[in-house]
């Protein structure tokens, strides 16, 4: 029986989505004697594919590491600039019990910067964790920030920059041992692979009539519907404006 293979445009997926792709397919056709149906030079070439698709996927993880980084570095900033605004705004206020706290405050600000969210990376983490470190000794900044109710914001501090030099790491170290791979040049040799494959499927179930492709055809349909919804409801939200994360196509776009 003849059977079609629903194609799609997997220039489109995602870096994060074309390897589960192709991983996806293989499973299936490994499902198959492909040696009977005749597909094992075209399935053997798409599976030698998967190792450098690996790779894809490896880089990605780095990538998505340097996304949390500059997250986290973003809050962290953001808590450093509403201790100093609220240090600010303590100060224009004229009320007796809480001058000699807020005076605390403003010296201690004064000794460990107010620009610490200019530095680098490392810079930053180092000087957070010299001034939370500092915080936690002194018994009088202390108490000085917990009267004026800000102990909250110091306590995130905290959280944040342990996350940030936790993830700075993690993405240090697989920096070391993840190859840098070509996308471009992997995801065009694979598609070409997959598309033999494809081919052959719909060839040679013209070929052979006493052979069935059927089920082989009907599982990668499926496959490559749900990712053809995918995708058109990716381009839907494009054209409504709710699609905030960007395409990373093969064409880079």
């Amino acid at each position: 029986m003849v059977v079609i293979i629903n194609r799609i445009g997997t220039r489109l997926l995602k870096v994060s989505e074309y390897p589960l792709f192709i991983k996806q397919t293989l499973e299936i056709g490994s499902k198959y004697d492909v040696d009977a149906l005749h597909l094992k030079k075209s399935f053997n070439r798409l599976n030698d594919c998967l190792p450098a698709v690996e790779k894809i996927r490896a880089q990605e993880s780095k990538s998505e590491h340097s996304k949390s980084l500059q997250e986290s570095d973003e809050e962290r900033d953001a808590i450093l600039r509403a201790i100093i605004n609220q240090a600010v705004n303590y100060s224009a206020i004229n009320i007796a019990n809480i001058k000699t706290n807020v005076e605390i405050l403003n010296r201690f600000l004064d000794k460990h910067g107010r620009d610490i969210a200019t530095d680098t990376y490392n810079a930053e983490t180092k000087r957070i964790d010299d001034l939370l470190d500092d915080y936690e000794n002194n018994t009088v900044v202390k108490d000085a920030v917990l009267a004026l109710n800000m102990a909250f914001l110091f306590d995130q501090l905290k959280i944040i920059n342990t996350e940030f030099a936790k993830t700075f790491m993690l993405r240090t170290e697989e920096a070391a041992t993840t190859e840098k791979v070509e996308t471009i040049k992997i995801r065009t040799e694979t598609d070409k692979a997959l598309t033999i494959f494809f081919n052959g499927i719909e060839f040679l179930s013209t070929e052979y009539d006493n052979l069935d492709y059927t089920a082989l055809a009907k599982e990668l349909n499926d496959l490559l519907g749900y990712y053809k919804t995918l995708l058109k409801a990716r381009n839907t939200r494009r054209i409504h404006g709710k699609e905030t994360d960007e395409t990373e196509n093969i064409s880079g776009e």
